[in-house]
């Protein structure tokens, strides 16, 4: 997969680089260091996920995320940023973005929210999840359909930012199959994403 690496700090480029470079399937074909060099470098380059900071000279990682999903749908947006407060994180959703990873995460959880961005499965890091999920479940909170034992599962750690293959490795079942329960899911409970899903188990108290 092609990777447009986006980040005010040519050292953290450099390692982000370093990183995706002990991989086989992803390859760096450029990078930018502000919100509006992000922008023309992704009309120019065409790459598959953009590897986006959020905090930037000039427009910053929200508005070139909004720039780039609406005129560039097909390239996907990983945030990678060392804030998790609420509003940044749900900016960036809302402007786009399929994933959010915080800068302190190990390499090998780069790695992969990369690969799960250009599959478009919406990684997010668990303590964003605990941002956008507030408080404890409701008692008493109507808890919307019933939902078969493993689906129930799987929303438990959706709704706690684990990747498909992190629910894989927990529940001790192939990859594959979390994926066919994820869009038994989202069927069921009328979602069309992981971050929707997630919402809507804080809504209805899981």
């Amino acid at each position: 997969m092609r990777v447009l690496l986006v980040d005010d700090h040519a050292l953290v480029r450099q390692g982000l680089r370093a990183v995706l470079a002990t991989t086989t399937d992803c390859d760096v074909v450029g990078e930018a260091g502000t919100g509006e060099e992000a922008v023309e470098r992704a009309s120019s380059l065409h790459p598959d996920v953009v590897v986006m900071d959020l905090s930037m000279p000039g427009a910053g990682g929200v508005e070139a995320t909004r720039v780039i999903r609406t005129t560039m749908p097909a390239v996907r947006v990983l945030v990678l940023t060392t804030f998790s407060d609420d509003e940044r994180v749900r900016a960036a959703l809302a402007a786009g973005a399929t994933g959010y990873l915080l800068k302190d995460a190990a390499p090998e959880e780069v790695v992969a929210a990369v690969r799960s961005t250009a599959r478009d499965e919406a990684p997010v890091d668990p303590r964003v999840a605990r941002a956008l999920l507030p408080g404890a479940p409701v008692p008493g909170r109507d808890r919307g359909p019933a939902l078969p034992p493993r689906e129930r599962d799987v929303l438990d750690r959706i709704a706690r930012g684990l990747s498909n293959r992190q629910i894989a490795t927990e529940l001790g079942i192939a990859e594959r199959t979390v994926k066919v329960h994820v869009g038994s899911l989202f069927r069921r409970i009328g979602v069309a994403d992981r971050t929707s899903a997630a919402l809507w188990a804080r809504d209805h108290g899981w």
